[in-house]
């Protein structure tokens, strides 16, 4: 019989206890909303602006609902409106051609290259083919590409650029974190992330005409002289009139949880790099793995690993996937043709116009997914590594 793990992939640690009481503080107060204070009272969403705006190193921060949300926001901020092309990767998960749709744009998918990252080449050929002002960039699955050359070719083509940071808190360019090279960066804080507030994100931004449009959107109610990390009153003078309100505030409770588990962000990053390098260094033993090159000016944040089996068939594929669960390893493959869980490819977001994707759609073929949970051990996860390659050997025996 196969060794297995027993394990769960989908499980998280429990919300340190200063998170708890506080949110418990919260919740006996009654004051939920962002905006119910009592007399001077700051509030836990602006102080956790305040100190996500100083973490991240950005002028401007915004709590919302959830990262999808800022997505939104962000593009409505930056002036997409119905019927614009907007540049982003033909890798990624859903809500990000989905935030492009929701706000009446047209996403305009771009290559990626067999370590994940956008295409800087057909980044070009798809500006100049569509004639886009806007690119969505999605660091998928924690992955950055080549920031200056990315930056380079979209400044030159006066392209603004928006960063999908959900995966990629923490990470950094070159010694500059992921979010502080577009106009506007986009986290989010959904239980899988890199804090767990169940739902939540950040927009941030050094702009403070962006900021203001994305404070009125996110459902203000004037009261924008109460956020901790906002621009000065009279940027709001044209969008207090101009944005809609779309009701995507922070409330407090999540604010609570997620001020201690900034405190500690650094040294949980450090955590899950220590889990990535125990698993690559695992997979790397196996010349039918090929691991996702990691370039030296990349600071990664290995909170999820990927890997791909260049050689294998579709049904090498499912294979895997099935011989790695009845070891206890629970892996997504990008290849499936059908969405599943938190996997999708391009061909299944029918509310995108269909788009010819070769290099993509061979590289995610044979694309395999696996969280890192902080309830692995540094053990358990070369335990993993080994499974993992005892299920390829098998298929491919």
């Amino acid at each position: 019989m196969a060794r297995r793990f027993t394990g769960t992939f989908t499980q998280q640690d429990a919300l340190p206890a200063e998170a708890i009481a506080a949110a418990v503080a919260v919740l006996q107060s009654g004051r939920l909303h962002r905006y119910n204070l009592a007399a001077d009272e700051v509030g836990e969403v602006a102080h956790l602006e305040a100190e996500y705006r100083d973490w991240q190193g950005c002028d401007y921060c915004l709590a919302v609902t959830s990262g999808g949300q800022a997505l939104q926001i962000a593009l409505r901020a930056c002036g997409v409106s119905a019927g614009d092309p907007v540049l982003t990767n033909g890798f990624t998960l859903a809500p990000v051609p989905g935030a492009i749709r929701a706000v009446g744009g047209q996403p305009v998918l771009v290559e990626i290259d067999q370590n994940l990252r956008l295409d800087p080449q057909d980044l070009q050929t798809r500006i100049e083919s569509s004639g886009a002002k806007v690119l969505l960039l999605s660091h998928m699955r924690g992955h950055l590409c080549d920031m200056d050359r990315v930056m380079q070719i979209c400044d030159r083509a006066g392209v603004t650029v928006i960063e999908d940071c959900a995966h990629t808190m923490g990470a950094g360019w070159a010694g500059r974190r992921s979010g502080n090279f577009g106009k506007v960066a986009c986290f989010s804080t959904q239980t899988y992330k890199h804090m767990n507030s169940g739902e939540g994100g950040f927009l941030t931004t050094n702009d403070a005409g962006v900021a203001a449009r994305a404070t009125i959107l996110s459902g203000s109610y004037m009261l924008y002289d109460r956020h901790g990390a906002g621009p000065d009153p009279q940027a709001f003078d044209q969008a207090r009139y101009e944005m809609p309100n779309c009701s995507a505030r922070m409330d407090a409770v999540r604010a609570a949880i997620l001020r201690p588990q900034l405190a500690h962000l650094e040294e949980n990053i450090a955590r899950w790099n220590a889990r990535y390098a125990v698993v690559e260094r695992g997979l790397q033993a196996h010349n039918l793995i090929a691991t996702i090159d990691l370039p030296s000016q990349e600071s990664h944040v290995g909170s999820s690993i990927q890997f791909r089996l260049p050689e294998f068939s579709a049904a090498q594929c499912r294979g895997v996937i099935a011989a790695a669960a009845q070891r206890g390893v629970e892996l997504k493959w990008f290849g499936a043709p059908e969405p599943a869980g938190f996997t999708s490819s391009h061909q299944s977001w029918r509310y995108v116009t269909a788009q010819e994707l070769p290099q993509t759609d061979r590289i995610m073929a044979t694309l395999f997914d696996m969280r890192l949970p902080f309830r692995f051990s540094e053990a358990d996860c070369a335990l993993i590594a080994e499974l993992i390659g005892e299920a390829v050997m098998e298929v491919a025996a």
